[in-house]
């Protein structure tokens, strides 16, 4: 099981408190210290787009890393991603929407445009020596379209695949999958590409997050993303709710006997911290059962 923890990007994009960088890596070392070892720092997007994450260049540079820690972050262009390397970001991560109408929205260009210009993406971070991450956002519904076709999906799991990259997060933007929704896109990506190349990114807006990725891993699929404390959601989606929580996609699989090789207490404190910082109750359920339903801090 691969547990990509996406909230210190994913996350806090959507929060109104902006954190010190400080706070970040307080926050970041607890992550690597519960045991994840995939962490999507942040994203050299342009501030005044995510100014939540304008201070993606310090907070690399004053991280330290821990052997065996993948630290990601997210690049829009080529110009982010000579920001990223010169970061010296582990793996490169780039995105896209399935929907037209909300690429359209959140990046300004169309889908052929925006792939033909990550496909370059992909070219640069490879010949540095960086691997490459791919989202495909409203693989499921759009906000502004309705279902997303399959097939549409389908050709850009292909596209990327043939692009080279390392893994492809197929996202539930909006949350508004339920397990047969999954379970169909799933089963025939999975007749394409290796279940390797395919990961699960979950949001939680009708409560279905977490029967999604029993639904996902019932296919084959084995890695998946999750934010702390179940932060998150989408400016260009409107109602959508936060990812999963991370602690609730570990608690689920180690109670299956799923070795994830994260410590639940250790993840939990994590939760515990961030919810503070961002001074808002988070809808993780591992932090409900924790004493005192209270923001901490």
């Amino acid at each position: 099981m691969r547990i990509r923890e996406v909230g210190p990007r994913d996350g806090l994009q959507n929060e109104s408190v902006q954190l010190s960088v400080e706070e970040k890596l307080a926050w970041i070392h607890q992550l690597e210290e519960a045991g994840l070892s995939y962490i999507e720092v942040s994203s050299f997007v342009h501030p005044k787009w995510i100014p939540q994450l304008a201070d993606a260049d310090e907070v690399f540079k004053k991280l330290s890393r821990k052997p065996g820690i993948i630290y990601a972050a997210l690049v829009p262009n080529e110009r982010g991603l000579e920001r990223a390397l010169a970061a010296q970001v582990d793996e490169v991560s780039i995105f896209l929407s399935a929907s037209e109408a909300h690429n359209q929205k959140n990046l300004n260009h169309s889908i052929s445009e925006t792939i033909a210009s990550q496909e370059r993406v992909i070219q640069k971070a490879t010949e540095a020596g960086k691997s490459v991450r791919a989202y495909i956002s409203t693989a499921f519904f759009c906000p502004y379209a309705g279902k997303t076709p399959i097939t549409d999906v389908l050709k850009l799991i292909e596209r990327f695949a043939k692009a080279g990259v390392r893994e492809i997060s197929i996202g539930d933007t909006v949350g508004q999958a339920t397990p047969n929704h999954v379970e169909e896109l799933f089963k025939r990506a999975l007749a394409e590409v290796p279940a390797r190349l395919l990961a699960f990114h979950p949001h939680d807006t009708r409560g279905t997050a977490l029967a999604n990725a029993y639904a996902a891993y019932m296919c084959g699929i084995t890695a998946f993303d999750g934010a702390t404390g179940g932060l998150g959601g989408c400016p260009y989606a409107p109602g959508a709710a936060g990812n999963v929580a991370t602690e609730d996609l570990v608690y689920l699989f180690e109670g299956m006997n799923v070795a994830t090789g994260i410590n639940q207490e250790k993840l939990a404190q994590a939760a515990t911290y961030i919810e503070a910082k961002v001074k808002r109750a988070l809808p993780s359920h591992t932090l409900r059962t924790m004493p005192g339903e209270e923001v901490r801090g």
